[in-house]
C-alpha cells in the first residue's frame, strides 16, 4: 500500500493570510557566532506560533529582534503592520512581551505593580486604576492585590506579569519561556490563559522547550536548529515528518486475520495478539485506502489504531540533540 507525503506550508511572507508578524532573511550574529541564519517567518492574525529549539539556537534572540530590543543584521521585517526598521515605536506600541524570568517587583504589591505598569503606558489615573482592577480579576489576583509580591507563588508572579504586559492593550504578546519553573498546576493554569488571550484575538509568539506545551497551544510550530528553520508547520504536520507512523489492526476471528496477513505482506505480524502493523503517516487518504481495501476484501477489523510519532521524536530527529526536552522540568534558556 502506497505510503503518502503531506506537504508542509512554506510559513513565508509571500503567503496570503494576513500576518501579525513577518521576516524574510532574518539574520543576527554576535563575533564569529551565527544566531539566526536568514529564517523567515509569516505568523497569522489571532493565533499561536511557538518557536522550538535546544538551548542557543537562538529562540531568545528571535524574540528580541522581533520585539525591538535588539538590531538584526539583516531581513525585512513587519510586526502589527509596521516596519520594524524604520517604525520601531510604532511597533512597541502594538506588542507586550513577558520573559521567562518576571519583570514583577517583589518589594512592592500586585497592586502598585499594575499602577507603574499603567503610568508606563501614560494612561490617566483613573483609566489606570480601572484597568488595572480589571485584569487584576481577570487573572485571579484579587484577593492577594494589596499583599507585596515577593508573597506570590511562582504561578500568581507569572499571572501577574502577563497582567502587566495586558496594561497596554497589546494585540500581539512575545511570551519566551512562560512556563519555566512552574508546577504543572500552574502550567497548565497558564496555558488556560493564553488561549483566552488568543480568543479575543491577541497573537502569541511562543518560546518553549516544553514539547508539551508546543502541542496543547500551538497553531503553527516552527523547530530552530543551528540558526535556521528546520522544519515547520502544524503539530501533526510536524510528526508525520518523521518514519515510524504505523496503523495497527488487531482482529478477533483469527481467520479474518490469517487472511489479513496473506494479503498484506508487507505488514508485520503479532500472531498471539491477532495483529497487524502497516507503515503509515495517518492521513486521511491512507486510512480511507486501508478501509476501502478492508471492505472489499470482505474482511473486519475489530480495532483500528493510528500511531505516530510524537513531537520528542520530532525535535530529536529535526535538531539531533543528544537529549530530547521531557515534561518532567524545565531546561535552561539560551545563552542568547
Amino acid at each position: 500500500m502506497p505510503s503518502s507525503v503531506m506537504p508542509m506550508s512554506s510559513g513565508t511572507v509571500g503567503s496570503p493570510t494576513p500576518a501579525a508578524i513577518s521576516a524574510l532573511g532574518l539574520r543576527k550574529s554576535y563575533g564569529d557566532k551565527v544566531v539566526l541564519d536568514g529564517i523567515d517567518l509569516h505568523i497569522p492574525t489571532g493565533s499561536v506560533f511557538a518557536l522550538l529549539g535546544p538551548n542557543g539556537a537562538g529562540k531568545t534572540t528571535a524574540v528580541k529582534i522581533l520585539s525591538t530590543l535588539v538590531t538584526a543584521d539583516a531581513g525585512q521585517i513587519r510586526v502589527a503592520g509596521h516596519d520594524l526598521a524604520t517604525a520601531p515605536q510604532a511597533v512597541r506600541a502594538a506588542i507586550g512581551v513577558t520573559g521567562q524570568f518576571s519583570a514583577v517587583d517583589g518589594l512592592i504589591t500586585g497592586e502598585e505593580n499594575m499602577w507603574l505598569m499603567a503610568d508606563l503606558h501614560h494612561l490617566p489615573k483613573r483609566e489606570g486604576r480601572r484597568v488595572a482592577a480589571e485584569l487584576l480579576r481577570r487573572f485571579d489576583l484579587t484577593e492577594a492585590a494589596r499583599k507585596p509580591a515577593s508573597t506570590y507563588s511562582g504561578g500568581m508572579k507569572r499571572r501577574l506579569d502577563i497582567a502587566m504586559t495586558l496594561v497596554g492593550d497589546p494585540r500581539i504578546i512575545f511570551l519566551d519561556e512562560p512556563t519555566t519553573g512552574l508546577d504543572p498546576r500552574s502550567r497548565h493554569n497558564m496555558w488556560q490563559i493564553i488561549r483566552g488571550l488568543v480568543a479575543d484575538g491577541v497573537t502569541v509568539f511562543l518560546t518553549t522547550q516544553y514539547l508539551e506545551e508546543a502541542d496543547e497551544l500551538a497553531d503553527r510550530i516552527a523547530v530552530l536548529n543551528d540558526g535556521r528553520i528546520a522544519a515547520e508547520g502544524t503539530a501533526e504536520e510536524l510528526k508525520r515528518l518523521i518514519p515510524g507512523g504505523h496503523v495497527r489492526l488487531r482482529f478477533a476471528d483469527p481467520a479474518a486475520y490469517q487472511n489479513a496477513a496473506s494479503a498484506l505482506r508487507e505488514a508485520s505480524r503479532d500472531d498471539e495478539a491477532l495483529a497487524l502493523q502497516l507503515p503509515s503517516d495517518g492521513s486521511q487518504r491512507e486510512l480511507r485506502s486501508i478501509l476501502d481495501w478492508l471492505d472489499s476484501a470482505g474482511i473486519e477489523a475489530d480495532e483500528l489504531t493510528v500511531h505516530t510519532p510524537d513531537l520528542d521524536d520530532v525535535f530529536f530527529a529535526l535538531t539531533g540533540s543528544s537529549t530530547v526536552p521531557n515534561r518532567s522540568h524545565q531546561p535552561k534558556e539560551d545563552a542568547r
